[in-house]
């Protein structure tokens, strides 16, 4: 599912809301705006553009902000828009109640990004889903197709109403 842009408005929602439907439901709505995208969007200027079941497309477009010394755009810039996209194609698996969180992750950086590169496009691709692990590949790429840097990442799903005895 792509959709037009949409005016982005930023924020969080509730567990309650987060959890009362599908991980595919749910990120559908944010691209539909029917929920705001997170605040780390507007800071990294990284947004989902794409999401079906087991895959998920990201863009972004890195500005000075992010130079390191080198003047380069930050690994962890990098890092950031490929664990979303390989941590949200998970996301698309859950069933309503559940989450799931990042436990490992794994990055080949293939090219330098730099001040010039302009939007990159990254997709996230569902492994494997099983009950408590799912892994997940990511693949960066620059608006010429060339690819950036690639990982795999690990995720732990868990049951998310649980609530923790006070």
């Amino acid at each position: 599912m792509e959709t037009a842009m949409v005016e982005r408005v930023h924020g969080i929602v509730s567990r309650d809301v987060l959890t009362a439907e599908p991980g595919l439901a749910f990120l559908r709505g944010m691209l539909e705006g029917r929920y705001p995208a997170p605040p780390f969007s507007r800071s990294t200027n990284v947004y989902m553009t794409h999401v079906e079941e087991g895959r998920v497309t990201f863009e972004g477009e890195p500005t000075e902000s992010f130079f390191n010394p080198l003047g380069t755009i930050h690994g962890g810039w990098t890092s950031a828009i490929l664990d979303s996209a390989m941590a949200c194609a998970v996301h698309t698996t859950l069933a309503a109640g559940q989450g799931y969180t990042t436990v490992e992750m794994k990055l080949n950086f293939v090219r330098p990004i730099l001040p010039n590169t302009g939007k990159v496009r990254c997709e996230g691709v569902l492994v494997h889903r099983g009950g408590t692990l799912a892994t997940s590949e990511g693949k960066l790429f620059d608006a010429k197709g060339r690819l950036l840097a690639h990982g795999t990442e690990t995720c732990m799903i868990f049951d998310a109403t649980a609530r923790k005895a006070a």
